[in-house]
C-alpha cells in the first residue's frame, strides 16, 4: 500500500518581500470561528496586508468577540454567522468539523454569488459531505487543511506566522471552479504556506497516520497515567521524562476538536490503529524474546524518519 506517496501538486509559497506590492486578494474574508487557526489567519491578514481589505470574525459567544475587539485582529465582529458572511467574498469555517453541517446550513442562504467557502478542518471527506449540500450553485467550495497548529486554543493563541513554511492541503471536489482553486492556493501562499492539492479520501488516510493516530496515542497514554494509583501517578508526573512530556503537550489539545476529528475520520483512523497495534505487538514479542536486532532496526528506522523531517524543515 502506497500510504505516504500522495499525488501532490506543489505550487510553492510566496516570500514576504513579494507581497509588498500585491493587491488584497479578497475584499472581505469572514472567519466562522476565531480560535487558534482563525485568529492566526486574522493576524496574518493584518501583518501581510494582501489577504483581504476587511476581516469579519464570528464566534459562539459575545465574550469571545469582545476579546477579539480588544486584540484588534478583526475589522468587524458578528455573533450571528449569517451576518458575518453576508458580504464576504471568502468564508473560512474555523469551527470543529462536527459543527460544519449546522454552520453551512445557517450561512448557505446568505452567501453572495461567486463567494468561495473553505475550511481549516482535519477531515476532508466529512467536510465535503457536510458543507456542499447547503451551498447555492453559484458558490464555490474549496476545502483546505493547514498542517500547522499548537495545543493552545482561543483568539489569544494565534500568531501571524503560524503557517510560515508549513503545508496547506486543498481537497476540492471534482468539478470545482479552477479560478476558485487558484485563489485559495494564492491565499495560503500569501499566508506563508506551501500549498498542494490532494484527493479528499487520500488526504484522510494520510493524516490518519501523521496526525490523528499520534493524538489518539497521546490521549490514551495520558489516560493510562491518570488511572494509576495515586502514589505512582504522582511519581509519574514528578519525574516525567521528555518523551512523556511530549505526549502531554499533544494531549493538551482541544477535546471537542479532536473528538470530532476522530469520529469523522473513523474508518481511516481505525485502519491505521490496527496496523499500529500489529506493529506494537511485534515489538512486544521482540522485547519478550530478546530479539535485539529487531528492536535496533525499529530504532534506526525511527531515527531515519526524524532526520527526514529535519531535512524537509518540518521538524
Amino acid at each position: 500500500m502506497q500510504l505516504l506517496t500522495p499525488s501532490l501538486i506543489f505550487v510553492g509559497y510566496i516570500h514576504m518581500s513579494e507581497l509588498q506590492t500585491a493587491a488584497p486578494l479578497f475584499n472581505t474574508v469572514a472567519l466562522i470561528g476565531i480560535g487558534l487557526i482563525g485568529s492566526s489567519i486574522a493576524r496574518a491578514a493584518r501583518v501581510r496586508g494582501t489577504l483581504a481589505c476587511r476581516v469579519v470574525a464570528n464566534a459562539r459567544t459575545s465574550a469571545t468577540l469582545n476579546r477579539v475587539r480588544e486584540l484588534g485582529i478583526a475589522d468587524t465582529c458578528e455573533l450571528a454567522p449569517e451576518d458575518a458572511v453576508a458580504d464576504a467574498d471568502c468564508v473560512i469555517l474555523c469551527t470543529p468539523v462536527g459543527a460544519f453541517a449546522s454552520v453551512a446550513e445557517s450561512i448557505g442562504p446568505h452567501l453572495k454569488p461567486g463567494a468561495i467557502v473553505t475550511d481549516v478542518g482535519s477531515t476532508k471527506q466529512s467536510a465535503i459531505r457536510d458543507i456542499l449540500p447547503h451551498l447555492p450553485e453559484n458558490v464555490h467550495l474549496v476545502p483546505g487543511h493547514p498542517m500547522a497548529g499548537t495545543e493552545f486554543s482561543g483568539p489569544d493563541a494565534g500568531f501571524s506566522d503560524l503557517f510560515e513554511g508549513r503545508w496547506t492541503l486543498l481537497t476540492p471536489p471534482p468539478g470545482t471552479n479552477p479560478e476558485a482553486i487558484a485563489k485559495m492556493k494564492e491565499f495560503w501562499k500569501r499566508c506563508g504556506a506551501m500549498v498542494s492539492v490532494m484527493d479528499p479520501g487520500h488526504h484522510d488516510r494520510v493524516v490518519a497516520i501523521v496526525s490523528h493516530l499520534p493524538h489518539l496515542i497521546a490521549f490514551t497514554i495520558c489516560g493510562t497515567a491518570d488511572d494509576l494509583a495515586d502514589e505512582t501517578r504522582q511519581e509519574v508526573l514528578q519525574f516525567a521524562a521528555s518523551g512523556f512530556r511530549d505526549f502531554t503537550r499533544i494531549a493538551a489539545s482541544d477535546p471537542v476538536m479532536w473528538r470530532d476529528i476522530f469520529l469523522n475520520n473513523r474508518d481511516a483512523l481505525l485502519e491505521m490503529l490496527a496496523r499500529f497495534t500489529e506493529d506494537t505487538q511485534a515489538m512486544a514479542r521482540a522485547v519478550r524474546w530478546g530479539d535485539a536486532a529487531y528492536i535496533e532496526d525499529k530504532v534506526h528506522r525511527g531515527r531515519k524518519i526524524r532526520q527526514a523531517l529535519i531535512d524537509l524543515k518540518q521538524a
